[in-house]
């Protein structure tokens, strides 16, 4: 029976790299855990000094002064929940979309313009949102989309980040697969849906990830004016403006933004992990 071969590491070595990884670990996680438990103090502990990380006295007193102030508003908090997610679900599998089979082409096709294409797009991620605003606006505005949810969706289809993993990821697959399929008929609809599609998996979930929480967090009130078509995050963050009295329900409005996102990475972060590290079959 073959002896398992040792990493080519001291168990010193091991333990100062697992020391490092908890510090990091607990540094980085600090943050949640806090904004966790404030959502759960009672004033008094919030406005504690110095402050304590784990709560003392739990209670759900934050929560419901956050729906009763809700309630209190003319558009009903249903509606922003609905605004919200139908724009996130709409946007998400738009941007999954036409992400994956812009990547595929310059992927997998040479045509004229393609390493142009390809550059242009890796350009556009040195820019910020806040360089891309006005012309965005002044595009929306010319197609009079200003004001309705597709001022916030179609933009969203168009994510440079999203094009640019999904196409590092199509790279790695074996051009020998696509030409297998093509003799047994398969025509490019097919060879996208049956082939591309289940292999980059974890890029594309990678994508939904980014694209979610882009979506998930954004207010869009340089584009939406009309109250009843208003995001969630605007409407709880009108709450947070509230001053100190409102300290309780800005508390229990920090963790009710984060929780979807965070739920979502925690349930498809080895597939971030797979996209980052570029996994894949190689030819």
């Amino acid at each position: 029976m073959a002896r398992k071969r040792l990493a080519n590491r001291s168990r010193g070595g091991d333990f100062f790299i697992y020391f490092i990884l908890v510090v990091f670990g607990m540094f980085f996680a600090y943050p949640l855990v806090y904004a966790i438990n404030n959502a759960f103090k009672p004033l008094n502990e919030i406005f504690l000094f110095p402050p304590k990380l784990f709560v003392q006295q739990p209670t759900l007193d934050n929560f419901q002064d956050l729906f009763i102030i809700m309630s209190k508003s003319w558009v009903t908090f249903s509606r922003y929940i609905f605004n919200t997610v139908f724009i996130t679900v709409v946007g998400t599998l738009g941007c999954i979309i036409f992400a994956s089979m812009g990547a595929f082409v310059v992927s997998k096709y040479r045509f004229p313009g393609n390493k142009v294409f390809f550059t242009i797009v890796v350009t556009t991620l040195m820019f910020s949102g806040y360089v891309t605003a006005i012309p965005n606006y002044l595009i929306m505005t010319k197609l009079g989309w200003v004001d309705t949810y597709l001022s916030v969706i179609v933009p969203a289809f168009a994510m440079p980040m999203g094009f640019f993993l999904l196409k590092q990821f199509i790279d790695t697959i074996p051009n020998t697969l696509l030409e297998a399929m093509k003799i047994d008929g398969a025509h490019e609809g097919r060879i996208f849906m049956q082939l591309i599609l289940p292999m980059i998996r974890p890029a594309w979930l990678t994508v939904m990830i980014f694209s979610v929480q882009g979506l998930w967090n954004t207010r869009a009130s340089n584009f939406i004016y009309s109250e009843e078509l208003k995001t969630l995050p605007y409407a709880l963050s009108q709450i947070v403006a509230g001053g100190v009295a409102r300290a309780g329900a800005g508390a229990a409005v920090t963790l009710f933004i984060m929780i979807v996102p965070l739920v979502m990475f925690i349930v498809t972060q080895s597939n971030v992990i797979s996209t980052m590290a570029y996994s894949g079959i190689k030819e």
